[in-house]
């Protein structure tokens, strides 16, 4: 199902929602009908939760079916709301570059991580979330979590995502990779839209052609 809404008339949903095939996590400041609707879209679970009592969630949370990355800043209680969706398995990035949103882009099979990450912390990614965990940008941009979305059943990305990038995002995740935009042209498409293998949530602004893009890359037509 595909449902254009804005949270808080704010068309950047990625940044304030990170979902997987079974909960979303969600800014709790958002009205219950936002949260509904979003539930309704992804058929999954939806769990308020701020991230260091920030609302943009999408932005500093990355997971998939396996486990989830956040930020080393995250709060105690909050952690603890986490670990209860992943019998324990996230991982508290602590590294420079740790807004794990941004920076972070899985699904159950690869990850694609900002290409100044350290060693360590790529491991401890690869370990977490139980899949390969690889190094590189998309469309020369590091903040690769920024500028596609990733689902089991297929890969957005920005529309200028270089020829050996793509075959990188096709070998890694598995799955097939097309580009596209959201809200009238905007190419930032992991902060745009929060999708998974049933579902896609996108601002008002997007357009029935991006529509239909998301729709076919992502794999959700006739759904």
């Amino acid at each position: 199902m595909l449902k254009r809404l804005d949270f808080n008339n704010n068309p950047y949903l990625g940044v304030y929602c990170r979902a997987n095939d079974d909960v979303a996590f969600i800014d709790p400041y958002l009205a219950e009908k936002s949260r509904e609707q979003v539930a309704a879209a992804l058929d999954v679970e939806v769990v308020t939760l701020a991230i260091g009592g920030s609302p943009i969630t999408g932005s500093l949370l990355a997971m998939n079916s396996h486990g989830a990355v956040v930020t080393d800043f995250i709060a105690d209680h909050e952690l603890q709301t986490l670990r209860q969706h992943f019998d324990g398995n996230v991982l508290v990035i602590k590294d420079n570059f740790n807004a794990a949103g941004n920076n972070v882009l899985v699904n159950d099979t690869g990850a694609l991580v900002h290409p100044m990450l350290g060693d360590d912390t790529t491991n401890d990614i690869k370990d977490v979330l139980d899949v390969e965990a690889q190094r590189g940008t998309i469309s020369s941009i590091k903040t690769v979590g920024m500028v596609a979305v990733a689902t089991n059943r297929g890969l957005l990305c920005h529309p200028k995502v270089a020829e050996e990038e793509q075959e990188q995002l096709e070998a890694l995740f598995g799955v097939d990779v097309d580009i596209g935009t959201v809200n009238h042209g905007v190419p930032y498409v992991g902060a745009g839209i929060v999708a998974n293998g049933t579902g896609a949530v996108m601002g008002t602004a997007t357009t029935g052609i991006e529509m239909g893009r998301i729709e076919e890359a992502l794999r959700l037509a006739g759904d």
